[in-house]
């Protein structure tokens, strides 16, 4: 049956990938996110709320103690590595932990029974940190979790560990492995996992798994995930995050009102053993997915308004502001995850209207053709403009009348042609915005703006390093060819990462400076405050 169409929409829970690789520009990308929909909860007036059985998730992070974790200090960023915590010798029932001994530690720590913290924690008295297993607040709601782990030997070997005669306190949950290819492909892998809970109100399970049921699937009773294994992606993490926020209701749990709705999960809980890690995710999910505001404190504020992240630290457990998970975020990141930031098609705009200003201004046509990989770009921008004006037109040609097969072959190829073109000049924009890091270790005016600095005071080296005079990038920006939102984010990252390198030994050269975003500054003191964590 042919069905002709003037568009496609592409649905997509974690969209990263598709956004920062460019396969969509600006005008094509609308979000609703897990804070568009808690907000919408929160905002509702009147009976009726749509959002109300949602659940708020809530992350919790844990540093453990150096006794369990200085076995796997072998990290990128010599941080804890859970990927080697949970390494593992042997396969199915045969499978066990290469450190045994301290994932059995690990394991009377969730519960709250750990020798080495008791004095700790009876130190702390009500201020100890609420264990996954062990507090009674979250024991209530926890009878069905999830667990990810690394491989699928290591959730073999982590159900072995909880069947021995030490962890009695495991043996109340039925433990299912969905993983490996006994498992089943799929969906195939849901049917145990729903046999074991059985009626879930009476039951308790923990699911193992290192990829199956991450992806769309809904399993309501799941009300906490533990993350055990390492994700340098913020698409698979909070894929296997946002399992455990589906909605769970049930109706007439009292027999006498067959038409009242119970929401039996309110809240949902994210646990997560590597803190850096958790909060680079939080850091990326929230500025990645809101293009639209430019202060990355405000986007990542705005996040974890609904999504709180309580941290502890070996000492004490506080929940942690804006600043405060940019700053754990960037401490361990590399100048070369920080110069990734720069090679993001977000930091381009390409769609039609830019591409007309371009192509009216010879003087920008002009600077572009002196940006080494450019040629015959008047040219291409005319054939994107045309292409895709020729494409919509036959789009809507289509609505009224049968296409033929040679029309569809050529709407096909003008597709191709356009989409290929406008990528090749995303690519060499994005190729001048990575050249721009590199102006910014050679210069040294820390306290003005990214912008006033090459426009005003390092004219020549901003030259060298990119090829563009001032004037020529002056009127790039005022075209709209940079996203300047996004730039202020990016630059915003280089300077909280270079702060580890200007300060040394207690000596500040910069103290008392502002510090210069791309087009804005912040004084001293408001780039101080941002570093602030209140309790």
């Amino acid at each position: 049956m042919p069905i002709t169409t003037n568009a496609y929409l592409y649905l997509s829970g974690t969209p990263f990938r598709a956004i920062t690789s460019g396969e969509f520009i600006e005008e094509q990308i609308f979000n609703w996110t897990y804070s568009d929909e808690q907000k919408a909860k929160q905002d509702w007036k009147g009976a009726a709320n749509p959002y109300l059985s949602l659940p708020r998730m809530v992350m919790l992070t844990y540093q453990l103690p150096d006794s369990i974790r200085e076995i796997a200090m072998k990290g990128e960023f010599n941080e804890f590595d859970l990927n080697v915590f949970f390494s593992t010798n042997g396969e199915g029932i045969k499978a066990r932990f290469k450190y045994e001994d301290e994932v059995q530690k690990w394991l009377d720590l969730i519960r709250g029974s750990y020798l080495e913290t008791t004095i700790d924690n009876l130190k702390l008295g009500a201020k100890k940190p609420p264990m996954p297993f062990s507090d009674a607040r979250l024991l209530n709601v926890l009878s069905h979790t999830f667990w990810f782990l690394p491989s699928v030997a290591s959730c073999y070997a982590m159900k072995n560990l909880m069947l021995q005669k030490q962890n009695k306190f495991y043996h109340d949950y039925v433990i299912v492995v969905a993983a490996g290819t006994s498992a089943g492909i799929g969906a195939d892998a849901l049917p145990p996992v729903f046999n074991a809970m059985d009626n879930p109100l009476k039951t308790k399970t923990i699911t193992l798994s290192c990829g199956k049921l991450t992806t769309g699937v809904t399993v309501k009773p799941w009300t906490g995930i533990l993350m055990l294994r390492n994700s340098s992606s913020p698409e698979t993490y909070f894929q296997a995050a946002f399992r455990v926020q589906s909605p769970w209701t049930i109706y007439n749990s009292d027999n006498i009102s067959p038409n009242k709705e119970e929401i039996l999960k309110q809240e949902c809980y994210v646990f997560d053993f590597a803190p850096d890690r958790a909060l680079r995710q939080i850091s990326d999910y929230s500025c990645r997915l809101n293009v639209n505001e430019s202060n990355p404190e405000k986007k990542v504020e705005e996040f974890i308004h609904f999504l709180p992240v309580l941290a502890y630290d070996g000492s004490s457990m506080k929940q942690i502001d804006a600043a405060g998970i940019l700053d754990m975020a960037m401490s361990g990141t590399t100048a070369t995850l920080l110069a990734r930031r720069w090679e993001s098609a977000l930091l381009i705009n390409v769609d039609n209207n830019t591409l007309q200003r371009l192509m009216n201004s010879k003087q920008a046509m002009h600077a572009l053709m002196s940006i080494e990989g450019f040629r015959n770009l008047n040219q291409d921008i005319e054939t994107i403009i045309n292409k895709s004006e020729s494409v919509k037109k036959t789009k809507k040609d289509a609505n009224e009348r049968y296409l033929t097969k040679r029309e569809k072959k050529e709407l096909t190829e003008e597709e191709k042609e356009y989409k290929s073109l406008r990528k090749q000049i995303q690519e060499k924009l994005i190729k001048f915005a990575t050249r721009v890091p590199v102006f910014m270790y050679l210069t040294d005016y820390r306290e003005r703006s990214l912008k006033d600095i090459i426009m005003q005071l390092e004219p020549g080296l901003f030259k060298k390093v990119t090829g563009l005079t001032v004037k020529d990038f002056e009127l790039l920006v005022s075209l709209g060819v940079f996203n300047s939102a996004l730039m202020n984010d990016a630059v915003y990252k280089f300077k909280r990462y270079e702060d580890a390198s200007l300060v040394y030994v207690g000596v500040n050269k910069h103290k008392g400076e502002d510090v210069g975003l791309y087009d804005t500054v912040l004084s001293e003191k408001e780039y101080q405050e941002s570093f602030i964590n209140e309790d």
